[in-house]
């Protein structure tokens, strides 16, 4: 599958028309449902894919972002062995009460793995709890850039987004 194509595909499979209360309280008659592309082996098999390609050289730890962020993480390692993390947004509070599940991360360089990215604000508090762990992390690398303004929110604190497309990819390659 080339690139439009897998843009056509993950556009055709995730964008659903209805009535939808967002995040922020208002209704919207489209949807962008990321966990269809997610959960279709086929389809993310050819998004870890194109992805792997776009993975830093020196990376030693995929971390995938709760939760989001874990299948297309496990898609990656599955296909690079690179190890992987599974990142949660709190730490859990059983168990081992950890907040990063898989390897230790201490001192190597870490590349977090996100499906989509609006603002990137999990992303920073993701960020800094896997620094607290010992984590290097430069990189951040997501399936969908959303919006414009995470790019820079996310350089602020060091961190390069790497994304496979932009929304806007999405929607100009909806009918090919």
């Amino acid at each position: 599958m080339n690139r439009n194509e897998l843009a056509h595909e993950i556009y055709a499979t995730s964008h659903i028309s209805g009535f939808f209360k967002l995040r922020s309280g208002k209704v919207s008659r489209e949807y962008f449902d990321k966990y269809l592309f997610e959960s279709d082996p086929k389809l993310l098999k050819e998004i870890a894919k194109n992805m792997s390609k776009l993975i830093p050289t020196n990376t030693e730890v995929l971390a995938g972002l709760e939760m989001g962020g874990i299948p297309v993480a496990t898609a990656l390692s599955l296909l690079t062995n690179i190890p992987v993390i599974f990142v949660r947004k709190k730490a859990k509070e059983y168990g081992t009460g950890k907040l990063a599940e898989g390897i230790e991360v201490g001192n190597k360089q870490v590349c977090i793995i996100e499906d989509v990215v609006t603002t990137g604000g999990q992303i920073l508090l993701s960020n800094a709890d896997l620094k607290q762990l010992g984590a290097k992390t430069n990189n951040v690398l997501c399936v969908v850039q959303r919006g414009n303004r995470c790019r820079d929110y996310l350089k602020k604190e060091g961190l390069e987004l790497i994304a496979l497309f932009t929304l806007d990819e999405l929607e100009k390659n909806e009918k090919v």
